[in-house]
Parts: C-alpha cells; structure tokens; sequence
C-alpha cells in the first residue's frame, strides 16, 4: 500500500488470501515519499519467494506502475478511492500503464478480487489453490441460488 489509510480498502485482499490459505505480508511503501524502499522491494520480492504482488493505491497512484517496472512478477493494482475523484483518478493512473509495464487492475476499491485474481494466478501452478477457487465458484452460484428462491418467495 502507498500509506497506511489505504489498509481501510486493502485488508480485503489480505482477507481473501487468508480465505484461501495463501500466505502473504502487508507493507505500506510509497512510491513518492520511499523510493529507495519500492526499488528494494519490487527487485527482491522475487527472490525472497513473493509469486504475486498486489498494490494498492490511490491519487496519483504510481505504486502499483513502478513496482511492475522494477520486477519480473505480476503485478495487481488496486485504485484505492479518496475524497476527490472517488478513484477515478487512481483507476485511470493504474490501468494506462505504458507500453511493456503491465499491470492487472481491477475496479476502484476492487481489493477483495485482487486477492482472488492473486489466487488465481498462484493456482496455475499450484492445484490445491485452483481447487479451493473452484469450490468458491460453487459456493458463490449455491448463494446466487438461494438469493433467487428467497425473491420468488416474497413475490
């Protein structure tokens, strides 16, 4: 996250990847203010065993950008909604990343399904997470199921 009041969106994540039994690490570096940090990080991050990286940002938004430049793992961005522009000022600086920098993001405030995606993408190598993911999808059309026969009744 690029500050710590991003942890109010972020935690969702955190919580998805903790569902799912995926261990993971928070850490609050700002692309602005500690740019010797997001360096370090996104450079290491692959040899300390991290597979995916989610960043969490918001105005400007450039953490999820450089972190994407300066190593060779996917990265997800997750525009974090402020006061002004609601994110769409983050959503728009995360998802025009140039040309050899890609950066996956999903919508403004989206953490929950950054941490799915997260899963995802571990799951391709990894069939105990692709397992749980497919659970969860059968999990989720058993609620969307339950939502329809609830409606049908108060008809």
């Amino acid at each position: 996250m690029g500050s710590d009041s991003d942890w109010r969106v972020m935690s969702d994540a955190s919580q998805a990847l903790t569902d799912f039994g995926v261990p993971h690490e928070v850490e609050v570096v700002s692309a602005h203010r500690t740019p010797d940090k997001l360096v370090a990080y996104g450079r290491e991050a692959r040899g300390r065993g991290i597979r995916v990286i989610i960043a969490g940002a918001g105005g400007a938004a450039h953490l999820p950008g450089m972190l994407a430049s300066v190593t060779a793992l996917p990265v997800i961005g997750v525009p974090v909604p402020l006061a002004t522009l609601d994110g769409l000022d983050s959503l728009l600086s995360i998802v025009q990343m140039p040309a050899g920098i890609p950066v996956a993001t999903v919508s403004i405030g989206g953490a929950r399904n950054a941490g799915l995606l997260a899963v995802r993408m571990l799951g391709i190598a990894d069939p105990a997470y692709a397992d749980a993911i497919e659970a969860y999808a059968r999990e989720l059309e058993g609620v969307v199921e339950e939502k329809n026969r609830r409606l049908k009744e108060a008809l």
